[in-house]
């Protein structure tokens, strides 16, 4: 299970944005087209946008939305803020079209549950969205969700191409033991964490269909 005892070097604060942006910097060097979606990011080789595939790109699963998504997100690249506790965790990665292109300007879109298992259906704490850069880069900070009864530990998204069709989809976290009870797990779909300096970065790509 993933638990904050596993990660003594972070502290449960969040991460200052330059260190956010730096972190995703990093993460934004690596490869990841030749890789299905979800797959471990591969180290930094240059900044090449993206690698030639000989074949589509399998797209990624679709999931249900669940009962706590809620239109108007704002947009911000943090959902750190005030009241929000927790692990903070950047969530970074690609965009990408079957054929291997990055998608600039696609919709990344998130929710979920508090470190207590709790939504917010009032306001938008721990909801927002940003755009992908022109290489379809993303990165949004927010913190590691709690659990609550029946699912296992897990974060909403909804991803769009410009003009596109919205995929709707969850991000899991490995080790967890609630993944093999939970009815919808899908092991595509898990985040690759890494632990840094800079805390801990959860790496996905995401493949969309584009009309």
């Amino acid at each position: 299970m993933f638990t904050n005892h596993l990660l003594p070097a972070f502290r449960r604060i969040s991460l200052p944005l330059g260190l956010m942006l730096g972190a995703a910097a990093i993460i934004g060097s690596a490869v990841f087209v030749s890789r299905p979606a979800g797959a471990a990011p591969a180290m930094p080789t240059d900044d090449a946008p993206a690698v030639a595939v000989a074949q589509e790109l399998a797209l990624t699963p679709a999931m249900t939305e669940g009962p706590y998504s809620k239109a108007g997100s704002p947009q911000r690249a943090s959902l750190i803020e005030e009241g929000v506790t927790g692990t903070p965790i950047l969530l970074t990665g690609q965009v990408l079209a079957p054929d291997g292109q990055p998608i600039a300007g696609a919709v990344v879109d998130i929710w979920q549950a508090n470190e207590n298992g709790q939504y917010d259906n009032v306001g938008y704490t721990l909801r927002g969205h940003v755009l992908t850069d022109e290489n379809g880069w993303y990165a949004i900070e927010t913190v590691i969700p709690g659990l609550y009864p029946g699912r296992t530990r897990h974060i909403h998204v909804k991803v769009q191409a410009p003009g596109g069709p919205v995929l709707t989809t969850q991000l899991f976290f490995p080790d967890e033991s609630g993944n093999a009870r939970d009815r919808i797990f899908d092991s595509r779909l898990l985040l690759d964490l890494q632990e840094t300096d800079r805390g801990v970065i959860g790496g996905f790509t995401f493949v969309i269909a584009t009309a």
